[in-house]
C-alpha cells in the first residue's frame, strides 16, 4: 500500500487551511478578489495573464532590502500563491515565468550596509509557499529544481540555527519543508538530490522544534524522502531521528502523530534492519496506543505498521498481542471506514500466523467480524480477512468455535472475488482436518472447479495455480486430469512470459512433491523368469563355468544358467539363433573390463555399489543387456549429480538409453531450479522440447490409484 496517497490528497488542503489560520493571527497579505474563471472568459484571462506577468516582473526587479521592494515582493508572492491554489491557474503562472522569479526571492537580498531587514522571512515564506503549490503538479517538479530552488529551500531549513524563533522564521521553515514534500513526491531523482543538498539533517533537527506546525511539516518532508529510497532511509536513521519520532507518537495532536507514524512506516518498509532499530527505540507501545487515536488516518497507519512489525519474527508477533493490540484491532474491523477495516484485517492476519496468538484472537471476538468481512465486495478486504481466517483455522482449538458460529456456512456461501476465494479455500483446508468438514470442503472445491471451466483463461490459470499448492493428494486427479488443470499449468510453463513460466514451474513442482517418492510406473518390470543369484563367490570363477567372455583381451568366466535368468538379452543370446549359442568364448566389444565386471557382479548378486565415475558407462551396458534393475541403480547415482550446467546433457542421456527414472529426475530438477535455469539461453528450447514428457509424467503419476498410506515426499 502506498502510504503517501492519503497524505498527498490532504496536503494541499492543509496548506490552504494553515494559510487562513495565519491570516487570523495578523499575518495578513493582500487578499485577492478574483472572479470565477471559465474557458469563455477571454477578457478575464487576458487581464489575469497581464496581472501575473506584472507580479512576476515585480519579483524580478525588487531584490533588495528597501521597504518598497520588500513590500512589493511580499504582495507579489502572496498574489501568486493565492492564485496557485486554483489548479487551473498553475500552468498560466508557470508559463508567465514565475518560477525563476520565485526562486530568486527565496534568497536574502544583498546586505550592502543595510541597518534593518524589512519583512525578513516574509517574502521567502511566500515564495516557498507558491513554489510548493506549483510543485503539486508533477510536470513542474523538475522545472523548479532546474531553476536552482533546492539549495535555497535547504538554506531556509537551516535558518532556525541562527535566527530568533519568531513566527515569520517558523513560517518560512514550514513552507520550505512543505515545498520539499511536494517537489519530492514520487520523484526518486529529486529525493536523492535533496539528500545530496543536505536537506535531511536539518529536517531531523526540526522534529524537535518548539513550533508544532514546523514539527509536522518536517515529518511530512521526511516521510516523502523516506518512501522507497534506501539511502534516504538510512541517513534519516543515522541522523538519530528515531527518538524524536517516538516522542511525536506520544503527542495528543493527531496531526503530529499521524506524520510521525507515516515516517516510521516508510522507514521500516522493506528494511528489516531499520525495523529492528525502530523496535529497539521503543516505538512498539506508542504505535499500539495509536490504534485508539481519534484520528482514523493515524489508526490506519498504526495498524499497517503493526502488520509490518509482525513480519519481523515470531517473538514480535507475540509481544504485539501481549501489549494489548488485539482488542482495538478487532474494534477497527467493525469501523465504517473501509481502509481502516482492511488494515486491521491485515495486521490480524499477520498476527494470526503465530500459533501462540490464534486462540487469543478468537477469544477476544475476532472470528465473527473477520467472517463478516468476507461479505464485502472489496477484493483486498476479502483477501486480508481470508488470510487472517487461514491462520486462525490452523489452530485445532478454534475448530469448535468455527462450527458454533456457523463459520463453515459463511465460507461455503460467500460471494467471493476469485483471488479471495483461493485464500478462503486455504482457510477451509485447515479447518477440513476435522472430519465434520469433509462435505464442506468438497462444496468449495466444486465451485472452484466450476470457475476453472467457465471463467476467462486468466482466472482459470490462477485457480489451477492455487489448487496445485493447496489441494490434498486425493483431489489431484480430479482437479488436474479430469478438470484439465494440468493443461492450464503446462500452458503457463510453455508461455513466453517469465512470470507465467515461474508460476507454472513452481505449481508443477509442488504437485510432484505430493505424489509418492517412487511412482510404480518407474519401477523395473518383473523378470518373466525367477531370478537366480549364484552369489559373490562365483563371479569370474572357472568352477563349473560353461561360457567365457573375452573383454579387452581378458577372459571372464560365467555360467549360462545365471545369465539366462538375468535378462531377455542373454536369453536371446543363448536360446536364440545367434552364433553365441554354442560358442565357448564370446567376445564383448565396446565395454571396458571394469564396467563388464561390475555388470556381471550385479547379475550374480542382485546388488552393487555404483560410483559416479562409472555410472554412465554402466548405464549404457545395462541398457544394452536389458538389465532394468541395474539401470535404476545407475540412474539414481547419475541423478544425484544433475546440475544447472549439465541438466541438458543428463536429459539427453536419459533419452538415449530410455532411462525413465533419470528423465523424471531431470524434469523435477528443471521445475525446482527454475530461477537459475530460466536465465540460460538454451532454456526456451529445452522447455518446449520436454513439455510432452512433463505432461506424460504427470498424467501417469496422477492417474495411479491414491492410497492414504502412500509415503509422501
Amino acid at each position: 500500500m502506498d502510504r503517501r496517497s492519503g497524505a498527498r490528497r490532504s496536503l494541499k488542503r492543509k496548506l490552504e487551511e494553515e494559510d487562513i489560520t495565519e491570516n487570523r493571527h495578523g499575518c495578513n497579505h493582500q487578499k485577492l478578489d478574483l472572479p470565477p474563471i471559465s474557458p469563455n472568459s477571454i477578457e478575464i484571462k487576458q487581464d489575469l495573464t497581464s496581472e501575473i506577468t506584472s507580479r512576476v516582473n515585480v519579483l524580478m526587479n525588487s531584490f533588495s532590502w528597501s521597504r518598497t521592494h520588500r513590500t512589493s515582493a511580499k504582495v507579489a508572492s502572496h498574489f501568486l500563491s493565492d492564485l496557485a491554489k486554483n489548479e487551473e491557474m498553475v500552468s498560466k503562472i508557470v508559463d508567465s515565468g514565475a518560477v525563476p522569479a520565485l526562486v530568486l526571492q527565496l534568497q536574502s537580498p544583498p546586505e550592502d550596509g543595510v541597518v534593518s531587514k524589512t519583512l525578513e522571512y516574509e517574502v521567502e515564506k511566500g515564495c516557498a509557499f507558491a513554489l510548493g503549490l506549483l510543485a503539486f503538479k508533477p510536470e513542474y517538479q523538475q522545472l523548479i529544481v532546474d531553476a536552482g530552488a533546492l539549495p535555497h529551500i535547504v538554506a531556509l531549513l537551516k535558518r532556525h540555527k541562527n535566527s530568533c524563533k519568531s513566527r515569520s522564521v517558523h513560517g518560512a521553515i514550514r513552507r520550505a519543508a512543505d515545498a520539499i514534500t511536494n517537489l519530492a513526491h514520487e520523484n526518486s531523482n529529486i529525493k536523492s538530490l535533496l539528500r545530496i543538498e543536505g536537506a535531511i539533517p536539518p529536517l531531523v533537527e526540526l522534529l524537535e522544534s518548539s513550533d508544532l506546525k514546523v514539527q509536522r511539516a518536517a515529518a511530512g518532508a521526511l516521510r516523502t524522502l523516506a518512501f522507497k529510497n534506501d539511502e534516504n532511509k538510512n541517513l534519516i536513521v543515522e541522523c538519530n531521528a528515531l527518538p524524536a519520532l517516538v516522542l511525536m507518537l506520544l503527542t495528543d495532536d493527531p496531526a503530529i502523530h499521524y506524520e510521525a507514524v507515516g515516517v516510521i512506516g516508510n522507514l521500516v518498509h522493506s528494511s528489516p534492519h531499520i525495523k529492528k532499530e525502530v523496535l529497539a527505540a521503543g516505538a512498539l507501545q506508542p504505535v499500539i496506543g495509536l490504534l485508539r487515536s481519534s484520528c482514523c488516518e493515524s489508526q490506519r497507519e498504526a495498524a499497517l505498521l503493526l502488520g509490518q512489525f509482525a513480519a519481523a519474527d515470531s517473538d514480535c508477533k507475540v509481544h504485539i498481542v501481549q501489549r494489548g493490540a488485539v482488542p482495538p484491532l478487532i474494534e477497527m474491523l467493525q469501523s465504517s471506514d473501509t481502509q481502516l477495516r482492511e488494515m486491521a484485517a491485515f495486521a490480524l492476519g499477520r498476527l494470526a500466523q503465530d500459533s501462540h496468538n490464534q486462540a487469543g484472537i478468537v477469544q477476544c471476538g475476532g472470528l465473527l467480524p473477520l467472517l463478516k468481512l468476507l461479505e464485502s465486495k472489496n477484493g483486498s478486504l476479502q483477501h486480508n480477512a481470508a488470510f487472517a481466517l487461514y491462520g486462525l483455522a490452523d489452530n485445532e482449538d478454534n475448530v469448535a468455535t468455527v462450527i458454533k458460529i456457523g463459520g463453515v456456512q459463511k465460507l461455503q456461501e460467500g460471494d467471493f472475488i476469485v483471488q479471495s476465494y483461493v485464500s478462503t479455500f486455504l482457510a477451509l483446508s485447515h479447518v477440513s482436518y476435522c472430519s465434520n468438514f469433509f462435505h464442506a470442503i468438497c462444496q468449495v472445491l466444486d465451485h472452484l472447479l466450476d470457475l476453472m471451466r467457465v471463467a476467462d483463461r486468466a482466472v482459470q490459470r490462477r485457480i489451477a495455480l492455487s489448487l496445485a499448492h493447496l489441494c490434498s493428494p486425493e483431489h489431484q486427479r480430479r482437479i488436474f486430469i479430469d478438470s484439465n488443470g494440468l493443461e492450464l499449468l503446462l500452458e503457463l510453463l510453455g508461455s513466453s512470459g517469465i512470470k507465467h513460466q515461474q508460476a507454472g514451474s513452481m505449481a508443477l513442482y509442488k504437485m510432484a512433491s505430493k505424489v509418492s517418492t517412487q511412482s510404480p510406473v518407474d519401477a523395473a518390470p518383473p523378470s518373466p523368469t525367477p531370478q537366480v543369484y549364484l552369489g559373490e563367490q562365483y563371479v569370474n570363477n572357472s568352477t563349473l563355468s560353461d561360457v567365457t567372455f573375452l573383454v579387452e583381451g581378458r577372459r571372464f568366466y560365467a555360467h549360462r544358467i545365471c545369465l539366462l535368468a538375468s535378462s531377455d538379452a542373454f536369453r536371446a543370446m543363448f536360446d536364440g539363433g545367434y552364433r553365441e549359442k554354442d560358442a565357448k568364448d564370446i567376445e564383448i566389444p565396446n565395454i571396458q573390463w571394469n564396467v563388464f565386471e561390475l555388470m556381471m557382479r550385479y547379475i550374480y548378486t542382485g546388488s552393487v555399489n555404483v560410483s559416479l565415475d562409472i555410472a554412465q558407462d554402466l548405464l549404457r551396458a545395462a541398457d544394452q543387456y536389458l538389465l532394468e534393475g541395474l539401470k535404476r541403480l545407475c540412474e539414481c547415482t547419475i541423478a544425484q549429480d544433475v546440475s544447472v550446467e549439465n541438466v541438458t546433457l543428463m536429459y539427453e542421456l536419459s533419452e538415449a538409453f530410455n532411462a525413465m527414472s533419470l528423465r523424471h529426475s531431470c524434469i523435477l530438477f528443471i521445475l525446482e531450479q527454475f530461477d537459475d535455469i530460466s536465465s540460460k539461453p538454451w532454456y526456451p528450447s529445452l522447455i518446449q522440447r520436454i513439455l510432452p514428457e512433463i505432461q506424460d509424467y504427470f498424467e501417469r503419476v496422477l492417474t495411479k490409484p491414491y492410497s492414504p498410506e502412500t509415503p509422501q515426499q
